[in-house]
């Protein structure tokens, strides 16, 4: 089964991530596939829009922590970073249909996106706090540029979950929708945004997000770095061995890494 299933009709090229039964966690190959997808999309001039679900009941609960813990990202060229690249440069507009489980990069990712649309059942988190490493996607620069410091360091600094209505509140997605309405919901705007003139539609985009892109990647750059201290340390290893041990992580005994210069 194709964890990654594509279709291009009309303009639009939709993506589906399809690990329903692991909520559609990603894997290395799941990022670099994606970051291909991303890439020749942009070249073709076919893809007017891109329109991007999850199968089953979840989006995305981000990491796969086995897959995570043989393949940690570094601070050069990854997978992670390869599909933090190609959305960054990403041109065209991209449409998200969010709902159930949208954690970790399943939930920064949707910074990138232009429209996202959550189901009522959406819950979103960030929690790399609680796995003891470091925001990614930009999220850094992206969250609190969006809606403030304050309310960043509740996201970011405690790692809460909070749900599709408390996003709309904070101006994180577009519309929330029925879970039953969320895909015509989404679809629909997908087909207005590939009637547009794509020469005007993608020049408006490359305007809109001049600024957040360079900020952005700077922020994606510093993260990596630090992502990459953080997740071998001793607090990290402590977190994730916890996660999979299905316990209570004990952080007193722990050393922290030493900070980014």
């Amino acid at each position: 089964m194709d964890e990654i299933v594509t279709e291009r009709s009309e303009g639009i090229l939709r993506i589906e991530l399809n690990r329903p039964e692991k909520k559609n966690a990603l894997t290395s190959a799941m990022y670099a596939k994606l970051a291909d997808i991303f890439n020749e999309a942009g070249r073709d001039d076919s893809v007017r829009v891109v329109l991007w679900h999850g199968a089953g009941d979840a989006f995305s609960a981000g990491n796969d922590i086995q897959d995570f813990l043989k393949n940690p990202p570094g601070a050069g060229e990854s997978p992670q970073a390869r599909l933090m690249n190609a959305l960054a440069d990403f041109g065209k507009p991209i449409v998200a249909a969010v709902r159930g489980a949208a954690v970790g990069s399943g939930t920064t990712v949707l910074l990138h996106c232009d429209f996202v649309y959550a189901g009522e059942s959406t819950r979103f988190q960030m929690p790399f706090i609680n796995l003891a490493v470091v925001p990614e996607f930009g999220s850094s620069y992206a969250v609190p540029a969006a809606i403030g410091h304050i309310r960043a360091a509740e996201l970011i600094l405690l790692g809460s979950a909070f749900d599709a209505r408390r996003a709309a509140e904070l101006g994180l997605v577009t519309q929330v929708v029925l879970d039953e309405n969320l895909l015509p919901v989404a679809t629909e705007t997908a087909r207005k945004l590939a009637a547009k003139p794509a020469g005007a539609l993608q020049a408006s985009k490359r305007l809109l997000k001049r600024s957040f892109r360079e900020q952005v990647k700077a922020a994606m750059q510093a993260e990596n770095e630090a992502f990459s201290v953080h997740v071998r340390s001793e607090e990290a290893k402590e977190a994730l061995t916890a996660f999979v041990e299905k316990r209570p992580p004990d952080f007193t005994k722990t050393r922290k890494p030493p900070a980014a210069a």
